[in-house]
Parts: structure tokens; sequence; C-alpha cells
């Protein structure tokens, strides 16, 4: 095999090996972004379920007062 075509060779696979780790970054942009959307997505749950507490709360409270001033009649 000649110099130049061993060369070329050896270009050529490192060409490729660089193109298998940016597809490789390009796996773990994707996997991250995954995460993110998984993340905000629990977020956005946990403040619903707090509000849902907050409002089951607030009716409770009102309820309560509501009979507090209907026994005091």
């Amino acid at each position: 095999m000649t110099r130049q075509s061993t060369e070329a060779r050896d270009i050529d696979r490192e060409r490729e090996r660089e193109r298998e780790r940016e597809r490789e970054r390009e796996r773990e942009r994707e996997r991250e972004r995954e995460r993110e959307k998984e993340r905000e997505r629990e977020r956005r749950e946990r403040e619903r379920e707090r509000e849902r507490g907050e409002e089951k709360r607030k009716r409770e409270r009102e309820r309560g007062e509501r009979e507090r001033r209907e026994r005091g009649r």
C-alpha cells in the first residue's frame, strides 16, 4: 500500500470517527432536551397540584366561615 493511500485511509477513518462523535453529541443533546421536557412537565404538574390544594383549602375555609355565620344567627 502506498503512503498516500495509507494517509487517505487514515484521513477517512478520522473523518468517520468525527462524524460518529458528532452523532453521539447530537443524541446526547436530544436526550437532554427530553429530560428538560420531562422536568418541565413534572414542574407544571406539581404547580397544578399546589393550586388544586389551595383551591380546596379556600373552599373549606369559606364553608367553615359560612357555617360559623349561620350558627351565629
